[in-house]
């Protein structure tokens, strides 16, 4: 499964990497970071960038798992391992990428993950590409509003598979 959503940020990337790079500010901006107020967290590793470390657990709708940051190179890409391990295990690679426009910075956000039998399943009762999508959406919505202060402006699905 693969999801990739973007946006155009008005600000250089030098302001926008650091919200993505270090973890503990996620909670500024993630989608998921709203969805269970007493989401308990634990950080690890180093303070950003490559051995970083995020381990959540919260409801049935945050559920449980852990990302580490495994490259980071400023102010241009992140990649993450991801690793579910409620509502169900999966594991997954996230990637940012940051690239100059005239008109400030794309961020482009995509999230690959390996088909298994589970998410097969889940695939047949749930459209994961339209529903992590829309969190994508939101997540890029919100980062554009903490580095610039503005309203929100949609981001773009550029390729789904």
């Amino acid at each position: 499964m693969r999801v990739e959503r973007y946006a155009t940020i008005p600000a250089p990337a030098e302001k926008i990497f650091p919200l993505i790079n270090n973890l503990r500010e996620w909670q500024a901006w993630s989608p998921w970071e709203r969805l269970d107020p007493a989401l308990k967290r634990k950080y690890g590793g180093a303070e950003a960038g490559k051995g970083a470390t995020y381990e959540w657990e919260g409801n049935k709708q945050a559920g449980k798992g852990r990302m580490q940051v495994v490259e980071s190179v400023e102010p241009r890409s992140i990649v993450l391992d991801l690793h579910f391990l409620k509502p169900w295990e999966s594991r997954g690679r996230i990637e940012f990428l940051l690239r100059p426009t005239e008109a400030g910075t794309e961020v482009v956000w995509t999230m690959e993950s390996p088909r298994t039998f589970m998410t097969k399943l889940v695939c047949v009762f749930i459209n994961m590409e339209r529903m992590v999508g829309r969190d994508f959406e939101s997540g890029l919505a919100r980062l554009r509003e903490v580095v610039t202060g503005a309203s929100q402006s949609p981001a773009r699905n550029s390729s789904v598979t």
